[in-house]
């Protein structure tokens, strides 16, 4: 599990594909700290360490995340949103997020509102999912806010520091992101569905 909270950023510094699997290389200050088997989440993507050489660690996504994700866009020198995975215990600031993208969504505009930035995204609705007015959505990994909730769109304000301290601040209209919708949410929607 996570919190949404991004902990650092990474940079992918070696892509490879191997059958249907992709192997990412990241460089990031924090590879000091973990260990082979470790979860940690990519741009909201929860992916299992395999291997850790000096400050670059090597994850693998299967055929079902690069299917679901945006992960087979990431290039050399993109910049990565990371999150270890919460300690039992710990205070939970963003909400409880599982790492198991549902789906992408879209990028469709980005708006100053002077102090902070607005960020609509489109999304389909064929998978079911949907958005609240207030709750909350991971976009790339980042816990936020849902406002101007639709039926296949909503918006999220992002402050300063958010947008500094996450690969937001690369974002442009056009991107795919990957969006993990509220884990209660899923639940009560499959529950009214039956």
């Amino acid at each position: 599990m996570f919190t949404g909270i991004i902990e650092t950023l990474g940079v992918v510094v070696g892509v490879e594909r191997d059958q249907e699997n992709l192997h990412l290389r990241i460089q990031s200050k924090i590879t000091k700290e973990l260990k082979v088997d470790q979860s940690v989440a990519h741009n909201g993507v929860c992916l299992t360490v395999v291997a850790i050489v000096e400050d670059i660690y090597t994850v693998t996504a299967i055929k079902e995340t690069i299917d679901k994700t945006n992960i087979s866009h990431l290039q050399v020198n993109d910049i990565v949103n990371l999150e270890r995975g919460m300690k039992l215990g710990d205070r939970l600031d963003g909400h409880l997020v599982q790492g198991h993208v549902d789906q992408t969504g879209v990028c469709t505009a980005i708006k100053d509102q002077n102090g902070s930035t607005v960020f609509t995204f489109s999304y389909t609705s064929n998978q079911g999912n949907i958005t609240i007015e207030k709750g909350s959505i991971t976009i790339n990994g980042v816990s936020l806010t849902v406002f101007n909730s639709k039926d296949t769109e909503f918006s999220v304000a992002i402050i300063p520091y958010t947008l500094e301290n996450t690969m937001f601040k690369n974002m442009q209209v056009d991107s795919v992101v990957n969006l993990e919708f509220d884990v209660i949410g899923k639940y009560v929607a499959r529950l009214t569905q039956k």
